[in-house]
């Protein structure tokens, strides 16, 4: 808890996304991560 990492990532599947959307990274039915699109590069 309390850690930030800035990271670039590539999905597997296509979906719409905005800057300023928030998402979550689950593992195993557990929130693994939470975090802010900053940016869109494609």
């Amino acid at each position: 808890p309390g850690d930030n990492v800035q990271m670039t990532i590539e999905l597997i599947t296509p979906i719409a996304m905005d800057e300023g959307l928030r998402f979550a990274i689950r593992e195993g039915g557990r929130t693994v991560g939470a975090g802010v699109v900053t940016k869109i590069l494609k």
